[in-house]
């Protein structure tokens, strides 16, 4: 973990004990829910560090898959981790019709590679190599352990805004002014502060594994082609039900158009990934892809 990510991190947690607090201040017990959020961001970092794969796996009603269901899907994965040096990691199937994928894992030797029904069904296989070896680029970055515990904890930051919002609507005549403005931090600033900071583990890290993929399956075009497709369904049908603090865990954003809060995007704009694909693809005597 980089000096810049352990720091978003600490602030990461430091909001989810200052959601506690405010909770704590809301129901007139401020030292005691401080001290039990502090306790309890301890454990969910914990907790994380060693459960966030399942946990977020278990969000996406993904399974585990052999090479005797997904033969295809096998030998790229397989292939792929050869070509990066790592560990081959397990594959996972997700039950949903919105192309996309990510990686999840503590380390190499606990990493999984998940994707979706809508990926394997819309990308062909070329695009669905590239994909994967983007994935595979997390994992050699050592980005899904960050990018896991990240969206668990502002999984639980988002829960506490959204209580919040409800406190919004409740009945406030008998609230001081210090606990509706703890309403109001809860509801809207501490998540938002939140999302701001996983723009900030995500963005950078989705280039460096975009450039990963084009190293390990040479077709950085493919990649290209892969994430326009992906985005245009994305921008028709995206997900609705999951929860949207793993957006920033796939290769694109499925949540577009979800809520208010995702015109604060967790990837780069498509346009500059594309443009940094073509430079790739220029180099390795690819052909370049326009959107």
């Amino acid at each position: 973990m980089g000096l810049k990510t352990g720091v978003l991190m600490i602030f990461l947690t430091l909001i989810l004990v200052a959601a506690g607090g405010i909770i704590g201040m809301i129901l007139g017990y401020p030292v005691e829910i401080l001290s039990f959020a502090f306790v309890m961001a301890v454990l969910v970092n914990l907790i994380s560090y060693w459960y966030s794969d399942k946990i977020v796996l278990s969000m996406y009603r993904a399974k585990f898959v052999t090479q005797n269901e997904y033969p295809k899907l096998y030998s790229m994965v397989s292939r792929v981790a050869m070509n990066a040096g790592v560990p081959m990691p397990r594959i996972a199937y997700v039950p949903s019709n919105v192309p996309n994928a990510f990686a999840t894992g503590r380390n190499e030797k606990n990493a999984v590679v998940a994707v979706t029904r809508g990926a394997l069904d819309l990308l062909s296989d070329t695009e669905l190599e590239a994909v994967i070896g983007h994935e595979i680029g997390h994992i050699k970055n050592k980005d899904m352990q960050i990018q896991t515990i990240a969206a668990v904890i502002a999984a639980i930051i988002g829960y506490l805004g959204f209580m919040g919002r409800f406190m919004i609507f409740a009945d406030n005549r008998d609230r001081g002014n210090s606990q509706l403005i703890g309403i109001i931090l809860l509801a809207v600033f501490l998540p938002l502060a939140a999302l701001i900071i996983r723009m900030a583990i995500s963005r950078t890290r989705e280039y460096g594994a975009d450039e990963r993929s084009a190293q390990f399956t040479g077709m950085p075009d493919q990649l290209a082609r892969a994430l326009i497709k992906i985005e245009n369904y994305v921008r028709r049908r995206p997900m609705r039900q999951e929860n949207p603090a793993t957006a920033h865990m796939f290769i694109v954003n499925p949540f577009r158009g979800e809520s208010l809060i995702n015109l604060f995007s967790t990837h780069p704009p498509l346009v500059k990934r594309v443009e940094k694909l073509n430079e790739l693809a220029m180099n390795m005597g690819r052909p370049q892809v326009s959107i």
